[in-house]
């Protein structure tokens, strides 16, 4: 009987080395696992595998030694534990995020809720090529965000509430971009020059700041054979819907002009940036 290698790499099951040996990538959003979990894989490491995991770059975790005999066996043994088989191929990969608003002080949006919103919507999509989603919660950009084919990066949309002002100056001290700038008996901020970070809100002692969070979108990154940094094609978002329609928007554009091998930002570079940023609602701004 033939053995469908594609189709054992579609669903995660990655050739080694050695003879009917394969690594198998699990699906992991966000880096987050419970113990339950946690549990279950170590299991599976032990009994299918060679009693050890590798961690990927991309927040992954894989289970190398699992013999081709055993494929179907470990496959039910984990989703009995709550774990799905990750993905390889041309199609949407594991979702990435930092641990965002939730647990980080600096984070400025809940990275994990969106991480799993994004992995419902789009995770294993077919497309021309692999694609790659990954959210960062601030400006710190831990995540690297634009190494990814669409990146989001958490941001605060800031306001000055004038009566809660001591005008201690900390604030202005803070913003690194210099969008502020105290007078004697006010704050002025220019938007042009803010970048969302939301230090201002974060360092206020009197809460005279607020921000809404916000997210804000980059596309075209790649970070391996060939490296460059995705493109803000636009302003802050402030809610998932419009964040989802760039996003559909976005994977469209690709579906519609990539080419068989061929990465995201490729296929935007010959049809034209202008193109996606029509496409995915920003009037074309690069």
């Amino acid at each position: 009987m033939a053995i469908d290698y594609k189709a054992l790499k579609n669903g995660g099951f990655m050739r080694q080395k050695q003879k009917d040996h394969f690594s198998l990538r699990l699906k992991v959003v966000g880096g987050h696992l419970t113990v339950e979990q946690l549990k279950t894989v170590t299991a599976a490491a032990e009994i299918f595998g060679a009693g050890h995991v590798h961690l990927t770059s991309r927040q992954g975790v894989e289970i190398p030694f699992v013999k081709l005999q055993d494929v179907e066996a470990v496959k039910a043994f984990l989703v009995e534990g709550g774990v799905d088989a990750g993905v390889c191929g041309p199609r949407v990969r594991t979702v990435t995020a930092c641990q965002g608003s939730e647990v980080c002080p600096s984070g400025c949006i809940d990275t994990l809720e969106l991480a799993q919103d994004v992995s419902k919507r789009y995770f294993g999509r077919t497309l021309p090529h692999k694609f790659k989603f990954g959210i960062t919660g601030c400006r710190n950009n831990c995540l690297k965000a634009e190494e990814n084919d669409v990146g989001v990066k958490g941001g605060l949309v800031v306001a000055w509430t004038e009566d809660l002002c001591t005008f201690c100056g900390v604030c202005v001290k803070v913003c690194q971009p210099g969008a502020l700038t105290s007078l004697e008996d006010k704050i002025i901020l220019d938007r042009a020059k803010c970048n969302h970070c939301g230090r201002c809100v974060k360092s206020c002692p009197t809460e005279a700041w607020q921000g809404r969070p916000g997210y804000l979108l980059s596309f075209g990154g790649l970070f391996g054979n060939r490296i460059a940094q995705g493109r803000e094609l636009g302003p802050i978002v402030e809610d998932k819907a419009a964040l989802f329609q760039a996003a559909d928007a976005a994977l469209d554009f690709f579906q519609a002009h990539g080419r068989a091998g061929e990465r995201f930002r490729s296929a935007v570079e010959r049809a034209g940036w202008e193109a996606l940023g029509q496409a995915v609602g920003f009037g074309g701004q690069s």
